[in-house]
């Protein structure tokens, strides 16, 4: 396999300091540059920017159904070890983190068996953040 890009992404949030505590402080990204407007984070390698849009809420209730939850969409986030994966939602939950979708393993005993747990940023965007015991079934159908 080639080695990965990293991805770019930007986001609405309606508060650059409430961006700032939760993606710097609460998801410990490593800042990058800034503005009075957007904020690059490092998010585990990748790029992503906080872009200020005054009273934007992305709670959006759109979902579609996976393996009995409702799962938000739009969502992004990054695929962890374990181990990452486990020591940050003992990280989320010591911070208080309201879950969409509590740390759990779904599609046990299936080809894509995998870590997950939903939540969402101050501003309502939602992340995913999951794992494999086994990357290389990250794309596994069966």
């Amino acid at each position: 396999m080639a080695e990965l890009s990293p991805f770019h992404l930007a986001f609405p949030v309606h508060d650059l300091a409430a961006a700032r505590a939760f993606w710097g402080g609460v998801m410990g990204c490593p800042e990058g540059r800034n503005s009075d407007h957007w904020i690059d984070f490092d998010f585990f390698g990748h790029q992503i920017v906080t872009h200020l849009v005054p009273g934007c809420d992305q709670r959006d209730e759109a979902s579609n159904p996976v393996d009995g939850h409702g799962v938000p969409v739009p969502h992004f986030g990054i695929v962890l070890s374990m181990e990452e994966w486990q020591d940050l939602a003992d990280k989320l939950a010591a911070a208080g983190t309201a879950f969409v979708i509590e740390p759990h393993i779904r599609f046990k005993g299936q080809p894509g068996e995998q870590a997950t747990m939903f939540f969402r940023d101050p501003s309502g965007n939602a992340i995913e953040m999951k794992a494999f015991a086994d990357r290389s079934k990250l794309f596994a159908t069966d």
